[in-house]
């Protein structure tokens, strides 16, 4: 007989370490520079690309002009200037001057089209926009005003009007409600929208990962982070960016990604020894590795992956033989609740965790899975919707209520939308979206578990997998496949490959083959995009 679970019983969970005293009161910069005159000297941000690198001290002197370059542009409180820059040091001292003149760092990505940018600078209403000379011609006919870190064109400003600004003591007091980040996202549902995250937010996310005796995400002065992810990505902007700034350690900046070599390269180069990394990159890197044994990369300790799960098997053996000196572990994070999870075998006393999992849920937050249907929260070992509770959950999406609403219940907590459960080692394992879930003839079909089986098929190199309707049974799910080199395989031998592994209604009933599958800068599916293509 089944267990039956009423809404009288309330489970919750927490993390394994106890939490700790968060400094609310403090602005993000006073937060993160609060160790300054320990630091000061230790190299922060080393641009790959020109080999340029700034101190502790040379960043916190270059933000603090920034503030006043800003005032002279007339940008108040409140007010919100958009970052549409790729990785570069440019992007800190802006988001922290922000910070300190009171204003509002919105990123955007530098790859979106005119009608992207536009519909972003609509929405966050920014006055005033940092980005690259080849991006100008992307705006439209905004009443902006438009700094380039290169050569302006025509009608723009040099950044030197913001890095070499008179300091003043330009700065406004901010409220730990006050807003400091808008970052763009879907969420669970639609177009995306604003969100909106506050000084306290982002001290209480950075805090949770590396404060108190026994930090999540053990990082120390002498670590070097490689910052291959987009810095308008709330994965870079906070593990990696924020939280080595307050741990005192270095970042590598580095633009874009060119191979695994390029990439081994930088890492026995810059003596990394944190790599942060999405799913897409980590798989071509067990694909190479012939390429990767040609480098020196003893110097890695932690390898993370985060953005979206991993769905091939046998990756973290994978990775432990051409890394043996790493340990690798899985994030879990959202951008409107930051770090939700992070796997403990960070911590300086780090505990045993098992493949697959995500971590136990950060200190000073609440954590529950809840019943599709019915919201009951659920017990160990119940797959359900994983939601949170917690001070660096988002204060909302910026002018819509009602999807605020939507997202953050009455009682603070925030509906993920992703389905997974937690297991009697308080370990958080994921196993699907609630918006990606395919229904067929009632059966529920979760695309991960058909990605992961396609990718295991070596004429396959990448897979995607999503629902298309049909009149009797719902929906069907349908792949979209991308050939290995040399491949040849075709539709009737994929449908024929993932029909002997799964039940009749997870079958494959149609296969489209494409160059590539869309991805996220974090690595996630955009089934958007694959469907419109249908």
């Amino acid at each position: 007989m089944p267990t039956t679970i009423t809404a009288k019983e309330n489970y919750l969970y927490k993390s394994k370490l106890p939490d700790i005293n968060i400094p609310h009161h403090l602005p993000l910069h006073d937060y993160l520079f609060e160790r300054l005159a320990e630091v000061r000297d230790r190299p922060f941000l080393i641009d790959a690309a020109t080999g340029k690198t700034y101190t502790h001290g040379e960043l916190h002197t270059i933000s603090r002009k920034v503030p006043a370059g800003l005032a002279n542009l007339g940008l108040q409180r409140g007010e919100v200037v958009l970052l549409l820059l790729p990785n570069c040091p440019e992007f800190a001292f802006v988001f922290l001057g922000a910070s300190m003149r009171g204003a509002i760092a919105c990123t955007a990505n530098p790859f979106y089209t005119p009608s992207e940018i536009s519909r972003q600078l609509k929405s966050c209403g920014a006055r005033v926009i940092v980005t690259e000379a080849a991006c100008v011609a992307k705006l439209r006919d905004e009443n902006l005003v438009v700094i380039t870190i290169d050569s302006p064109p025509p009608g723009c400003l040099h950044f030197s009007v913001l890095s070499e600004a008179n300091e003043k003591g330009e700065f406004l007091q901010c409220g730990e409600d006050d807003v400091v980040a808008l970052l763009y996202s879907s969420g669970t549902t639609g177009l995306p929208k604003g969100v909106m995250i506050t000084h306290n937010n982002l001290v209480c996310s950075v805090a949770q990962q590396m404060d108190g005796e026994n930090p999540n995400c053990y990082l120390h002065g002498g670590d070097v982070l490689l910052c291959r992810l987009p810095l308008f990505h709330v994965y870079a902007l906070n593990s990696i960016f924020l939280c080595s700034l307050r741990a005192g350690a270095a970042i590598l900046i580095v633009r874009k990604f060119n191979g695994v070599g390029d990439l081994m390269e930088k890492i026995e180069r810059f003596r990394i020894t944190i790599a942060p990394l999405v799913p897409p990159i980590i798989s071509e890197i067990v694909k190479a590795s012939s390429v990767v044994s040609r480098y020196n990369t003893s110097s890695l300790r932690i390898i993370v992956s985060g953005g979206s799960p991993i769905v091939e098997k046998g990756v973290q053996g994978r990775l432990k033989y051409l890394f043996p000196n790493a340990v690798f572990r899985e994030a879990y994070g959202m951008t409107e609740a930051q770090v939700l999870a992070t796997n403990l075998a960070f911590a300086k006393f780090p505990f045993e965790t098992k493949t697959g999992a995500c971590g136990s849920v950060v200190r000073n937050a609440e954590m529950k899975i809840i019943d599709i249907k019915t919201g009951v929260s659920l017990p160990h070992n119940h797959t359900g919707e994983i939601c949170i509770r917690g001070p660096q959950v988002m204060k909302g999406y910026l002018n819509d209520p009602e999807a605020t609403a939507k997202t953050i219940d009455k009682d603070g907590w925030l509906h993920t939308g992703d389905i997974g459960f937690i297991d009697t080692n308080q370990e958080i394992f994921i196993v699907d979206r609630i918006k990606e879930l395919i229904k067929c003839k009632g059966f529920q079909v979760a695309p991960a578990e058909l990605e992961a089986l396609l990718l295991s098929n070596l004429g396959i190199a990448d897979a995607a997998v999503t629902g298309e309707k049909e009149q009797v049974r719902g929906e069907v799910p349908v792949a979209f496949v991308v050939r290995s080199a040399g491949s040849e395989i075709n539709e009737q031998e994929i449908r024929e490959f993932v029909g002997k592994r799964v039940v009749f209604y997870k079958r494959i009933r149609k296969v489209y083959f494409v160059p590539q599958i869309p991805r996220s800068p974090s690595g996630k599916i955009l089934r958007k995009s694959l469907m419109a293509a249908l």
